[in-house]
């Protein structure tokens, strides 16, 4: 892979484009799989891209069903490799406002208005947070993500999948269960699937089928 500016971002299995945030000209990296059709976006957790193989497989899987799949690397506007606990509230904000800004940027070959946005833990409820501020999200996949604060007072959320373990420690499944019926207080439209005995992240044994159904979602959605 080699680093290219996005605005000239070419085909192939996955390169890295850049995207600027303010006009302090930070650059961020972007990952992409696939060069056509409607756009992705995919957001790791607090990990980073520590297990980046986990994320870029989740990516060439969602690209393989016909999608260009952006892998934003968010945490480089706030200088982190990892998000630790104590300052995910402090720094959501800018991490936000950095996605935005990506997504204000839509890639060459790509369908703006036919936007989606998959997310995994933190990635998960940010990708919630954009949905509820932008009109462009057609379609949301929240794995395992926690309830942002301010969901139920933005715009109404786009169609929503919710995969969840119910032995999630880290993010309690009752998170998962708050985001459902906020959505239905709104008249949107949610699909979950709770993992019996499943952990926080899903295991090799759930996480095949929760990628077949966000591909199955987004081949509905978007």
């Amino acid at each position: 892979m080699r680093g290219i500016d996005r605005r000239t971002l070419v085909g192939g299995a996955c390169v890295i484009g850049t995207a600027k945030r303010s006009s302090a000209e930070t650059r961020i990296g972007v990952d992409r799989f696939g060069s056509t059709g409607s756009t992705v976006y995919l957001l790791h957790g607090s990990d980073g891209l520590s297990n980046a193989g986990r994320y870029q497989f989740a990516a060439q899987m969602i690209a393989n069903a016909g999608y260009s799949v952006l892998l934003p690397r968010y945490f480089e506007a706030t200088g982190d490799s990892r998000a630790r606990y104590g300052d995910i509230r402090s720094k959501y904000v800018i991490w936000l406002r950095t996605l935005e800004a990506i997504l204000a940027e839509p890639p060459r070959g790509t369908e703006p208005d036919r936007v989606a946005v998959v997310g995994f833990s933190l990635g998960g409820a940010l990708a919630l947070s954009l949905a509820s501020r932008s009109p462009r999200i057609r379609a949301v996949v929240d794995f395992f993500g926690f309830e942002p604060e301010g969901l139920a007072a933005g715009r109404r959320l786009p169609p929503t999948l919710i995969l969840h373990g119910d032995a999630d420690r880290v993010v309690p499944v009752a998170n998962a269960r708050a985001i459902e019926r906020v959505i239905k207080s709104q008249g949107g439209t949610v699909e979950s699937r709770i993992y019996a005995g499943e952990g926080h992240g899903l295991s090799l044994a759930s996480l095949p089928d929760a990628i077949g159904r966000a591909q199955g979602f987004l081949r509905q959605h978007l």
